[in-house]
Formats: C-alpha cells, sequence, structure tokens
C-alpha cells in the first residue's frame, strides 16, 4: 500500500479495496483503413480494456482511489493482412497530488513501432515469462514501466521491481523481434524505443534520475498544498538532478520523457516564483528541451 493511503487509511475505510491497480480508458481507431470490419476494432478495445483494467499486475491491494488512471489510445494505420496490423500507440498515465485534487502526469508517451496479430476469437491474456504475441508483450511492458514510476514516485527507488518485470519481457522475445530495428525492441535502433526506456532507467548513469522522480513529487508536489514554496524548492533540487543526468547521458531517452510528461506543468508552477527560480528552472528546461524551448517562455516572465 503506498505511503498515502497509510496516511489516510483510517479515514477512508468506507472506500471499496480491490486488487488491480489501473483504471484505464482505452481507444482504438483506424482511420485510414477501409477493408477491416470496424467489429474486429471494438472487440480489441473491449479486449485490451479488459487486460489492462481486470489483471492483477502486482501483490499489492489497492483501493479504489489509489487505482492508477490513464488513458491508452491505439491508432491503427496499415493492415499488413487479414489479422496483422500497424501503427502507434500514445499512452498517458497520472497520478494523484497529496493534500489536493490535482493529478499529475507521470507519463505522456507515442510508441510509433507497433505491429501486432489480433483476430476477435483469440483471447487477450499476458503470461509472465511467456511470450504469447507482440500485444500483449507491449501492453504489459507499459503496465510495469507505468507501475516503476508510480513507485518511485512515492519511495526511493521503488519501482526496482517493476523495471526488472519489464526487462523480462524484453528477455523473452523471440530474436526476430529483438533484432528487428523496426520493432520497438532492438537495441540497434536510434536509441528511442522501449528498450531504451529501460535500459536507461535501470543504467547506473541514470541513477540521480530516479531520486529526482522521488524529491520531484513527494518532496515538491505533495507538499505544495501547506507550503507552496517549500516545494517548489524541492522540484528544483529534483530538476538540477535532472540536468545533471542529462550533462552525465546526452540525448537520453528518460530525460525526453520527463520533458515531454513535465513542460506544462513545470511551466505553471514556476510561472509564478522568485527571479532566481525561474531563471534556474528555465535554463534547465531549455537545455533538457531545447526542441521546445517556446514552451517555457512563460516562465521568464
Amino acid at each position: 500500500m503506498k505511503l498515502y493511503s497509510l496516511i489516510s487509511a483510517m479515514f477512508l475505510l468506507p472506500f471499496m479495496v480491490v486488487s488491480q491497480e489501473f483504471n484505464f480508458a482505452v481507444d482504438v481507431k483506424a482511420p485510414t483503413l477501409q477493408t477491416a470490419d470496424p467489429r474486429i476494432f471494438e472487440e480489441l478495445k473491449n479486449k485490451v480494456t479488459e487486460l489492462l483494467n481486470n489483471r492483477r499486475w502486482s501483490d499489492e491491494t489497492y483501493n479504489d482511489y489509489e487505482r492508477i488512471k490513464g488513458n491508452l489510445n491505439i491508432t491503427i494505420t496499415n493492415e499488413l493482412n487479414a489479422t496483422t496490423f500497424a501503427g502507434e500507440i500514445s499512452i498517458q498515465a497520472i497520478r494523484p497530488v497529496y493534500g489536493s485534487t490535482y493529478e499529475t502526469p507521470l507519463l505522456n508517451h507515442i510508441d510509433k513501432e507497433f505491429i501486432f496479430q489480433f483476430e476477435s476469437t483469440t483471447p487477450v491474456i499476458y503470461s509472465e515469462n511467456v511470450y504469447n504475441d507482440n500485444l500483449t508483450s507491449v501492453l504489459a511492458f507499459y503496465m510495469y514501466y507505468i507501475l516503476g514510476l508510480d513507485h518511485d514516485s512515492f519511495a526511493l527507488y521503488g519501482g526496482d521491481i517493476y523495471y526488472q518485470r519489464a526487462q523480462e519481457i524484453i528477455n523473452s522475445l523471440p530474436s526476430e523481434f529483438a533484432q528487428d530495428q523496426k520493432s520497438g525492441w532492438s537495441s540497434k535502433a536510434n536509441g528511442r524505443n522501449r528498450y531504451y526506456m529501460i535500459e536507461n532507467i535501470l543504467s547506473p548513469r541514470t541513477r540521480p534520475y530516479r531520486k529526482a522522480l522521488y524529491e520531484y513529487h513527494l518532496k515538491g508536489l505533495d507538499l505544495m498544498s501547506k507550503n507552496a514554496e517549500e516545494g517548489k524548492v524541492g522540484i528544483v533540487g529534483a530538476l538540477k538532478s535532472i540536468e545533471t543526468v542529462n550533462s552525465d547521458y546526452p540525448n537520453s531517452m528518460i530525460v525526453q520523457m520527463f520533458a515531454n510528461a513535465k513542460a506544462q506543468e513545470v511551466t505553471e508552477i514556476f510561472a509564478v516564483a522568485d527571479r532566481n527560480q525561474k531563471n534556474d528552472v528555465y535554463r534547465i528546461m531549455t537545455t533538457i528541451d531545447p526542441a521546445n524551448r517556446n514552451k517555457y517562455t512563460p516562465i521568464r516572465r
């Protein structure tokens, strides 16, 4: 059970206790396909929703209000044959902020290397340490990765077990997926796929990044309802650690993923701050996310 539930459990006994970790909204679209039966995509949506939200992904017990909310959108762009499709996944996950109704993004990511097989008569089931198909492997990978991010945000290095499970999915892949540079799993690709998400997050060089996730959330955002200035100090400290990781591990995928998730939030928080904080935060965010420099203009005002 997570830290904030321990603090408030005595006041929340009437809330329903569940086992499942996720409460995801799923959507499947195929805007450019003319040949496929649209009913197959509705069936895919229903089966993916059931897998994400009804399967137990950990041994922990979650209260209903603790379930990790998010969105997973599959956009199918190509029908390779009657049962094989190509497209992309857009996935967002959020975390509640203690003492408020605000929810902070943990992940905001688009995966453009997604090829999978699906038949309406085939169940969508994931089995630990067994490769069934690419669809369930990709979905399970993201569920474990999100659990890792969520636990890192509540406890220092708390996500280890879940990142390791995501790594085990990669280890169990058939060689044709592990070596195919267009599969989204290959170590020979351009450093921007699922392999590198795990390589980055588990690398000793990025250990300060995971500490920064903890400090940003638990020692930053979670303090802001009680003491906004103290919370901002915690966030600035976390951003400085991420800047260090960006310097020690240039072009790492996870630093860009952090910026993708947090750019708007950081900008809104530090649009009102003292000048030193504004200068530090603007410098850091434009250093780690130079392609989106214009997003951070409000910080300088």
